[in-house]
């Protein structure tokens, strides 16, 4: 195989510049960038991290993975407890602390690497900050006087997916999906309305043309085309609840879960193809490679499925989980947590860590 900080009230655009994020050349480790395991959350001096990471993501070029973790030795200088958002540099080996508050919800990057975007408390409220990786600017998204969060990223992170919690004394709860735009001076879309908050998951794809988001209500999946202005949906079986997984970059597949089944809906013909008995994790950019975890306990705990051979490679044989974003373009590459210890040499202090499977 190959390969979104503010007061309660509206805050917008590009404002302020953080100090210099620290960056330190982890060393190198079984792998490397060839086919093999490669452990991404290492110290300046490549020892382990000295604590939890996990929440991870990686680009589709498979170059920057971003991820969460509460450890004190990746970056010179490090914080006194807490997660914090880290982008490895797969080019570089550089590694650099995003941002100094703690994401609330997995860090999620652009396909290009030069954004991340997390949720964060900020007063009463939650907010989404977005960063630029190269300069550390920050920007932070508009949620008026209500929180925000489950962040999606574009390709090139200038359009952002969010859900907007609507959450008053005097009346019931709610949310909006929306996109915002930062080449328009963050020009909003209204995506869906919901009358509840439950996670809807938004989904954004590489162009910002489509989003796909669930309506946990009535367990059901949907597809917003921002060109048209339509929605289709439910894109699943009527007689059958589903739950969102991901959108691919290039928007022609949606993984949706449903009962013990994944499905990958194809957005052109309409269809949907069947993957039975897992649960389907992550699909790759371009639709064709699905990442899923088996039920069956005594088997590989993550797989990678060419869905158009029905061929499959194992990723993981030891206990390991991995979220949407974990596969690189074409299926080259997948990043995933564990607490195994015997992924790569010299896994000694039990803590989760952060590895990429290369398969090229």
């Amino acid at each position: 195989m190959r390969a979104a900080l503010s007061t309660a009230v509206a805050v917008c655009a590009i404002t302020a510049v953080l100090p210099a994020a620290a960056s330190a050349e982890p060393t190198a480790v079984t792998g490397g960038l060839g086919a093999g395991f490669e452990r991404i959350s290492v110290a300046a001096d490549g020892t382990l991290a000295d604590d939890n990471s996990a929440g991870a993501s990686i680009t589709s070029d498979g170059r920057h993975v971003v991820f969460s973790s509460s450890a004190k030795n990746l970056t010179p200088g490090g914080t006194t407890g807490g997660d914090r958002a880290y982008v490895r540099d797969q080019g570089t080996g550089q590694i650099k602390r995003i941002g100094d508050l703690a994401p609330l919800q997995p860090p999620v990057i652009s396909g290009d690497g030069e954004y991340v975007a997390y949720s964060v408390q900020w007063m009463k409220n939650v907010r989404v900050r977005q960063y630029q990786v190269s300069t550390g600017r920050t920007a932070s998204a508009d949620c008026w006087a209500y929180s925000c969060n489950q962040p999606s990223l574009s390709a090139d992170g200038q359009h952002i997916a969010l859900a907007i919690l609507m959450k008053q004394p005097s009346s019931p709860e709610r949310q909006r999906i929306e996109v915002q735009d930062w080449n328009n001076g963050g020009t909003k879309a209204t995506v869906a309305e919901l009358d509840h908050t439950s996670p809807s998951r938004p989904s954004i794809s590489g162009d910002g043309r489509y989003v796909a988001y669930q309506d946990g209500g009535t367990e059901d999946v949907f597809l917003w085309d921002r060109t048209s202005g339509t929605t289709s949906g439910p894109i699943e079986d009527p007689s059958a609840g589903a739950a969102l997984v991901q959108l691919s970059n290039d928007g022609s597949k949606v993984v949706y879960l449903s009962g013990s089944d994944t499905y990958v809906h194809d957005v052109h013909s309409g269809t949907a193809q069947l993957v039975p008995n897992v649960r389907g994790v992550a699909i790759d950019p371009t639709g064709r490679y699905l990442l899923y975890a088996p039920y069956d306990t005594n088997g590989p705990s993550l797989t990678l499925r060419d869905l158009q051979t029905g061929t499959n490679e194992i990723v993981s044989n030891q206990p390991a989980s991995a979220g949407t974003n974990a596969v690189s373009d074409g299926g080259r590459d997948v990043v995933f947590q564990s607490t195994a210890g015997d992924i790569v040499p010299g896994d000694t202090n039990g803590k989760s860590h952060i590895y990429v499977r290369h398969f090229s």
